[in-house]
């Protein structure tokens, strides 16, 4: 059993999959966070938590809590990542309590699944490398059907997606396909910087022109990208099922694909938050190989990346394409658990804009807000974050998350772009240039 302040969220460690442990662990957690509250603004989780605290009149302590209002607090934890950044109490505090909501709330969802109280949606939505070379040679079809109610009804019920929410359409041809036909001078010369791409499954399937944005802005720049093959999903759609197994075997795949080009020179660029985040943060945990490492150390996020550039060689900004006086940025919740402060907000600000900031949540996190049994509380969260956005009087709305980006074009009249394409629009680069 633990100790009164040890930390134990390690995958690694024998005592992970433990059930009694991990209700001690959330009893001393639980107790601490009742006993600060610093992060009751967060999500429903905490504010949930504490009510349930406070309505037991004879309660000494959070030992009163039933399992059921354990899980509940479990299930409400979306992941966002932010109650970690607030946290006075985490591991790196140096404090004697110990605390990791997120990682906490992973360990138990994780036993969740273990005992097959998942539910099924979670386990489909995790398949999507599955789903997305399927859509994608399909897309005519599956863009068309994403409005018709019949099929997304029948999808809500095979999924848990929910009907009536804005999905984020197919592409034609996948990033990785256009990529092997794209030919870049700088790829050619020996001495150039180099970088390796992880394009995440939603530029992959989704949105290519985001990675195709990133290639033209950091070839503009003379940095040579390369993207090594049998990549997969980043995995954190397992871990939001809770299948630890499964989000280890495409962490070791990945790390795989990627370390070679790590150790040959490149760093590696993740062009969406919350994959940046899993390379980062979960990959060195749960493996705890020094492969893993290595490549937690060379992976960036892309303005992280670009802007450490500017730094020391700047960056080209002669602008002779579009570019805008006013932007509106979201800074997603995974962007801001990096830690990484507002490059892309700085970025953009290269091309000459005055870039507004907004730190609200959107309430995705991965499928989390698409589930239907957790739309109305994703929509109650992201109100904030939707009437900026829709009060903005800027001239473009910007955000690094694309699903978050969907979300905001479903609730407002917006479209978002990813930063990178703004630095793009501004070099004028158009697809054929990328």
């Amino acid at each position: 059993m633990a100790t009164a302040t040890e930390h134990l969220y390690d995958p690694l460690q024998p005592g992970y999959w433990d059930e009694q442990d991990a209700r001690a662990e959330r009893d001393r957690t639980f107790q601490i966070c009742s006993d600060c509250r610093i992060c009751v603004k967060f999500c429903p989780s905490f504010k949930d938590l504490f009510r349930m605290i406070d309505e037991d009149e004879d309660a000494e302590d959070v030992s009163v809590l039933t399992d059921a209002e354990h899980k509940q607090v479990v299930d409400e934890c979306y992941q966002c990542k932010l109650c970690y950044v607030a946290c006075p109490y985490t591991p790196d505090q140096q404090q004697e309590w110990k605390v990791d909501f997120p990682r906490l709330m992973l360990r138990s969802l994780a036993l969740q699944a273990k005992k097959g109280e998942v539910q099924r949606g979670a386990r489909l939505l995790a398949r999507t490398d599955l789903q997305g070379k399927v859509a994608t040679a399909l897309s005519g079809l599956v863009n068309k059907t994403n409005d018709v109610k019949p099929v997304r009804f029948l999808m809500e019920k095979s999924t848990g997606i929910a009907r009536d929410r804005l999905l984020p359409s197919f592409a034609r041809v996948r990033f990785s396909k256009w990529f092997a036909r794209h030919e870049s001078a700088v790829r050619a010369e020996p001495a150039a910087e180099r970088v390796a791409l992880f394009p995440t499954c939603l530029v992959e399937y989704q949105q290519p022109d985001i990675g195709k944005a990133t290639v033209g802005v950091c070839e503009r720049n003379g940095i040579a990208c390369e993207l090594p093959e049998g990549q997969v999903c980043c995995g954190m759609p397992w871990l939001d099922a809770g299948d630890v197994p499964r989000f280890e075997d495409a962490a070791k795949t990945n790390v795989a694909m990627l370390v070679e080009a790590v150790k040959a020179g490149a760093d590696v660029l993740v062009p969406q938050p919350t994959c940046a985040y899993v390379l980062k943060n979960e990959y060195p945990d749960f493996l705890g190989t020094d492969d893993a490492r290595l490549v937690a150390e060379h992976t960036f996020d892309v303005a992280e990346y670009l802007m450490a550039r500017h730094r020391d060689e700047p960056l080209d900004t002669r602008f002779d394409g579009v570019t805008y006086e006013t932007i509106t940025w979201h800074a997603a919740c995974h962007y801001r658990a990096q830690q990484i402060g507002p490059k892309s907000r700085d970025l953009m600000a290269l091309t000459g804009a005055r870039v507004e900031m907004v730190e609200r949540c959107s309430a995705i996190d991965g499928t989390w807000g698409l589930r239907a049994q957790n739309v109305e509380m994703a929509h109650k969260i992201a109100k904030p974050l939707m009437e900026r956005v829709e009060e903005a009087e800027t001239e473009l709305v910007a955000g690094d998350c694309h699903l978050a980006n969907t979300a905001i074009r479903e609730a407002t009249s917006k479209l978002p772009v990813h930063p990178v394409q703004v630095l793009a629009r501004a070099y004028g680069l158009d697809d054929d240039e990328q």
